[in-house]
């Protein structure tokens, strides 16, 4: 897991996986505990998290393209888009992400 802290690109993943993670426990953890159980806590906790988490995402995209020099219309804008879709980092990572890691 240390090893993806070294690159920009394994930076990028990780954060894509904190992300989508962040946003599988508040949809299918907290949100039911709110409606259903009646306790809001997790989702006040976790709803920041998960925007603070999606922030960091987008603007490490931005970082990580201008550094490796993607082309926008090529690799950037569909990390972009796929980010704004539920669950789209995981997909972004292991169509995207994940072979440009290996690559360097």
């Amino acid at each position: 897991m240390l090893t993806y802290f070294k690159t920009p690109i394994g930076r990028l993943r990780l954060l894509a996986f904190l992300e989508g993670v962040s946003l599988l426990i508040l949809v299918f953890v907290a949100v039911p505990l709110k409606y259903f159980a009646h306790f809001p806590v997790m989702v006040k906790i976790l709803g920041p998290i998960h925007g603070a988490l999606f922030l960091l995402f987008v603007f490490n995209t931005f970082q990580v393209g201008i550094e490796q020099q993607w082309k926008f219309k090529e690799i950037t804008w569909k990390i972009l888009v796929g980010c704004f879709i539920p669950f789209g980092t995981f997909y972004i990572d292991a169509k995207i992400l994940r072979p440009l890691y290996r690559k360097q």
